[in-house]
């Protein structure tokens, strides 16, 4: 394929670009807060009770009844609410009393978060393959274990669930904790099981692009009380004494506390998330099949799914043949109207990749002695191209959001866009 086999995206938009209309952003939970988000942060500023332990009047807490709500949704005993995703992965790795000499598994493909929380730890993070879900690849996650092996975080990229029946029977064998991140799926499932409640611990983010927001926070998920009891502790300073656990046996903690404005906007969210799901894998079906025609033809390939039910429907990632397909897809998609991301250019910074994490692959550190590098029991070195299926497979790879807001006619025109770029390759 040359760099002349798709129509000229100039040439195409004057023909007239099949995206007439505009597209919503993709903000799924964001794009629904109305007046019940309202209603419930001005309860908060009424009672003047904008810390969750205590205020002018006595009164529930918000972010505590938010907690049991989301245990209850994910099917667990625990969960903890905290001030971002990052502070959840953060948390969650105490929790599993991972530290510093100790060695961390996360996919070469996710937001430099999940490495970066295991090295704000003390921890090393060891960087394996994807496969073509765009998941942790759980052959070569065990290819990186080695003795100072002690989690992996699988991450449910894209709002998609990785293979974690596979991933557990690894580090079950193994000995190792499993940490899952589900930023990008929270909600989702594999056979049957909500993502965060397969693995010793799950976190979760509620930033803005997140499916449900409060525009920062995060949230921890567990079944084991020793898991729980370190999370409360850590992330409270005082958090062993407000929740209990013996003061022999507290441990020192910092501040992720979320705040009450923040688990009043949670709470109201939490209740949308099954309704976001169930539009998006519907406008995502209708999508996939509309492209299911010209795709076969033209030799392009869908994100493998590994539980296409327990997919949340957020995202529509399709391989092109090569590079220079993805590139001109992404071109003519532009000039069609429309909004195509190729998971990864070279030259186009995004932290979802990691040879755009310069601080873990340069060992950064904030003091000439410090970071978990300088005293690790065993050298360990990072290369732009140590992950070779992972980019090969990215910089194929072109991303469609799947919008809950997306109108019947967005979906038609969004398809008949794609159809024309793919059929002038």
């Amino acid at each position: 394929m040359t760099n002349n086999s798709i129509k000229n995206p100039i040439e195409s938009a004057q023909s007239g670009p099949a995206i007439r209309h505009p597209l919503p952003p993709m903000y799924p939970g964001g794009m629904r807060i109305n007046e019940e988000e309202e209603q419930a942060v001005l309860e908060v500023l009424r009672a003047k009770r904008l810390f969750r332990y205590y205020g002018p009047n006595p009164g529930p807490s918000k972010v505590e009844e938010f907690e049991q709500d989301f245990a209850h949704f994910m099917g667990v005993k625990y969960a903890v609410a905290v001030t971002s995703g990052t502070a959840a992965l953060i948390c969650g790795l105490i929790g599993l009393g991972v530290g510093p000499g100790d060695e961390v598994i996360v996919p070469a493909y996710t937001w430099i978060a999940s490495a970066s929380a295991v090295v704000a730890v003390g921890a090393v993070p060891i960087l394996a393959e994807v496969d073509d879900s765009l998941t942790l690849d759980p052959a070569d996650l065990e290819q990186k274990i080695t003795p100072y092996t002690k989690a992996v975080i699988p991450v449910h990229m894209r709002g998609t669930p990785c293979r974690m029946d596979a991933i557990m029977e690894v580090a079950r064998r193994h000995k190792l904790k499993v940490l899952e991140d589900a930023a990008q799926a929270n909600g989702g499932s594999f056979h049957g099981k909500r993502l965060g409640a397969h693995g010793d611990a799950g976190a979760f983010s509620l930033q803005f692009n997140k499916i449900i927001t409060s525009g920062e926070g995060g949230v921890v998920i567990t079944d084991q009380e020793e898991v729980w009891n370190r999370v409360v502790m850590y992330q409270d300073v005082v958090g062993g004494e407000r929740n209990h656990i013996p003061e022999s046996e507290t441990l020192p903690g910092i501040n992720f506390r979320m705040p009450e404005l923040l688990g009043a906007v949670a709470q109201v969210q939490l209740r949308r998330l099954d309704s976001l799901l169930e539009i998006m894998r519907h406008n995502k079906a209708i999508l996939k099949e509309s492209l299911a025609d010209v795709a076969r033809r033209k030799g392009i390939t869908f994100r493998h799914l590994n539980d296409p039910a327990g997919d949340t429907g957020i995202a529509l990632v399709f391989f092109t043949p090569d590079a220079v397909s993805a590139q001109q897809v992404g071109a003519g998609l532009a000039a069609e109207g429309g909004d195509a991301w190729i998971l990864y250019s070279p030259d186009s910074v995004d932290y979802h990749v990691y040879p755009h994490w310069a601080p873990i692959i340069h060992q950064r550190t904030w003091t000439a002695a410090g970071g978990p590098w300088r005293n690790h029991p065993r050298p360990v070195t990072y290369t732009n191209d140590m992950c070779p299926r992972t980019l090969s497979l990215l910089c194929r790879a072109v991303h469609l959001d799947i919008s809950p807001e997306l109108t019947s006619l967005n979906l038609e025109e969004i398809a008949d866009a794609v159809n024309k770029v793919l059929e002038g390759l």
